[in-house]
């Protein structure tokens, strides 16, 4: 066994406390058992084992959220994710080509043993904010993350689904409710291919 670099030793040092601060303050964000719309999608510690490693990312984004836009727009990323806590949390640094210009954003993963859901959190660098979490996990190898947001000071329902996991490739995809899950509109698509290490 190879001893690990103060580097590595350092990023994994840092994310685990990252991933403690952020359980430690969204505990109280948990809502009610019959107002969770995660309620029943559960999974299990090696949920991500398919996402550690180094990824190139093709995007598909809705110009225009929650408005009936079908205007789309393609851009190209990267992803790098690994694991901590034996398992029981990762962490992804995100690299966003986006036409007006790059930004990273850093997507953060914990598993409540107790719940047996994961939760996600997204961080943006552009605003230095944590979004609310999402919650759930896989099934028939399909992951879906289900929780409570705002868009542009409207309620909503955010679904993330992980699907169409392979050893080199995944796909991820976002979308809106307004009325409670009953309709969706998905407003990003990303397709992983896993890069060289």
């Amino acid at each position: 066994m190879t001893a690990s670099s103060p580097l590595q030793t350092r990023r994994g040092a840092i994310a685990a406390g990252l991933i403690t601060s952020v359980l430690a303050a969204t505990r109280a964000e948990a809502l009610p058992a019959g107002e969770d719309p995660s309620q029943g999608i559960t999974g299990g510690p090696d949920d991500w084992a398919f996402l550690v490693g180094r990824w190139k990312v093709q995007h598909r984004r809705l110009k225009e959220r929650l408005v009936g836009s079908t205007q789309w727009e393609d851009f190209a990323g990267t992803c790098v994710n690994w694991p901590l806590m034996d398992g029981q949390g990762n962490v992804d640094d995100n690299v966003l080509e986006l036409p007006g210009g790059t930004y990273r954003g850093v997507g953060v993963r914990a598993f409540d043993s107790q719940t047996r859901q994961w939760s996600i959190w997204w961080i943006d660098s552009r605003l230095a904010t944590i979004d609310p979490p999402v919650r759930g996990g896989f099934k028939d190898g399909v992951g879906t993350f289900i929780g409570a947001d705002t868009y542009k000071g409207q309620p909503v329902t955010v679904r993330f689904r992980w699907s169409e996991l392979t050893a080199n490739t995944a796909k991820w995809d976002q979308a809106f409710s307004t009325d409670g899950g009953k309709t969706w509109e998905t407003n990003w698509l990303m397709w992983f291919t896993r890069a060289p290490a």
